[in-house]
């Protein structure tokens, strides 16, 4: 599917003079390209169903992304009469997929993070990378996934929550704070860093008109900082992706020339040739060609079906001193233990029953923890964090309520239908599906209890059965007129 483009001469003079010098005999076909619609990509989230399990049951025909197994574009040929946008289909309530720019889903692979690793995406918001760095992870491990403005924060909550994402903690912090807590940590660092934005001014009406001139050296300096902080949590012998949606040399190629004079204990690793993804220029920034900066790659929306992206994998010398700060077992347990250990134990009795009552499987050999009212399963290699703000300190499973425990939307969205003793199979177009997404009681003959309601056997949040009317409890916050 591809999206009009809003109002293309206002593309700044000033980008397009120095593009023009930058790409020579390829500027044309630039120029062209931003004058095209943009394509819109979709990535399957494995954490749900297979890509080919997808293609199966999508209502719309999909071409592959060369740089990204489970991406896909979505084809024009599809908008005609009862098309339904992406956006508003049920598979995307449910969270089979994430609305990702094609471009966009080539860092998660470049980075590759493995099952059982510690990885920090450290400007995650609104949660494209982390879901796609969860999904490569298996749900397994540890996820920092953290934004710094307070607002987008909760939506790259949501969007792990409609994921199905189990092994991420949620932060709202700086990085110069998290970089004091999480010396030489993490396996991997994914560092979106916030640019001009001029790789996405095709799509985007005001990226183009809040550039100016002076963006591309502000935000080099920005960036700078940003990637310091990165370097000191990652570990020896790990590695931080840096990408930017920007075509600007001084964001990219500088940023990183400069960090590697500064950082010696760093080295660019090759990124595997894939159709799409394409060399940088060392010589855009007085280069030789040949210098190691041409291991960066970069897509161009004219030689591919994605927007400007800049990437670069820089892996950290594993023969430095290893010394993190925070990487004791012991103190990490000790640091998830209630200071209200009455109320924490009542409230794991609570949670036991639940999943004894509801649940086929068990939470007892799983690290809970208590904060408030609210109930959390906290990632195994969660390390303490004291003085950090976090928003979820992991899996939120539920609530506390008049001594009772009621489960999260966010429990319903992570566990298979399967996972359940007691749920409500639905079908694409069943009246009690729109019933349910608007927040209305519906009927449904069985035994009272809770019960997960499913779609094409996908939950979609819980309910609770009385008398054969089922009481909803899906969140106010997501529910739409019917």
């Amino acid at each position: 599917m591809k999206a009009p483009l809003d109002n293309p001469q206002d593309i700044p003079k000033v980008f397009l003079e120095r593009m023009a010098v930058l790409l020579g005999e390829e500027f044309d076909e630039f120029l062209s390209s931003l004058y095209q619609p943009a394509c819109v990509g979709i990535r399957v989230n494995t954490l749900k169903i297979s890509p080919q399990a997808f293609i199966d049951i999508s209502p719309n025909k999909l071409s592959p992304i060369p740089w990204c197994a489970s991406g896909f574009t979505i084809e024009a040929s599809n908008i005609k009469e009862g098309f339904i946008p992406p956006g508003k289909h049920l598979y995307h309530k449910v969270g089979l997929y994430y609305l990702q720019e094609p471009s966009a889903m080539a860092a998660g692979n470049v980075l590759s993070p493995q099952p059982g690793e510690r990885v920090l995406d450290l400007a995650a918001a609104p949660g494209g990378k982390s879901t796609h760095l969860a999904a490569l992870m298996k749900n397994t491990g540890l996820l920092v996934a953290n934004e710094i403005h307070p607002k987008r924060v909760w939506d790259l909550a949501e969007n792990l929550e409609r994921c199905g994402v189990t092994n991420s903690v949620v932060m709202n912090e700086s990085p110069q704070r998290l970089a004091e807590h999480f010396i030489d940590y993490f396996d991997r660092v994914m560092l979106d860093a916030p640019c001009s934005g001029e790789g996405m001014f095709r799509k985007n009406v005001s990226a183009r008109k809040e550039w100016d001139p002076g963006s591309p050296q502000s935000c080099a300096v920005r960036q700078t900082a940003i990637l310091e902080q990165a370097s000191r949590m990652v570990k020896p012998g790990g590695c931080i992706a840096y990408t930017t949606c920007t075509f600007s040399p001084d964001e990219n190629e500088g940023v990183i020339a400069r960090f590697l004079e500064d950082h010696p204990e760093f080295d660019l690793k090759i990124i595997g040739q894939v159709p799409g993804l394409i060399p940088s220029r060392p010589e855009w920034i007085g280069l030789s060609k040949d210098h190691k900066i041409s291991r960066t790659i970069r897509i161009w929306p004219h030689r591919s079906s994605g927007e400007g992206h800049f990437i670069a994998l820089l892996i950290k010398d594993v023969s430095k001193e290893y010394n993190p700060k925070y990487n004791n077992p012991k103190n990490d347990n000790y640091y998830w233990r209630s200071n209200k250990p009455k109320e924490t134990s009542n409230a794991l009795n609570l949670l036991y029953n639940f999943a004894r009552e509801n649940l086929n499987f068990s939470f007892e050999d799983r690290r809970i923890y208590l904060e408030g009212s609210y109930i959390y399963c906290v990632p195994e290699k969660s390390p303490g964090m004291q003085g950090l703000k976090m928003i979820h300190p992991g899996w939120w499973l539920g609530s506390i309520r008049n001594n009772r425990f009621s489960p999260s939307h966010s429990l319903a969205m992570g566990i298979k239908a399967d996972q359940a003793n007691n749920s409500i199979s639905l079908n694409l177009g069943d009246r009690e599906v729109s019933a349910y997404f608007s927040g209305e009681s519906f009927t449904y003959i069985g035994e009272n209890g809770w019960v997960l309601v499913t779609v094409e056997g996908y939950p979609i949040g819980w309910g609770k059965r009385t008398q054969n009317v089922i009481k909803n409890f899906y969140p106010h916050g997501l529910r739409r007129p019917s």
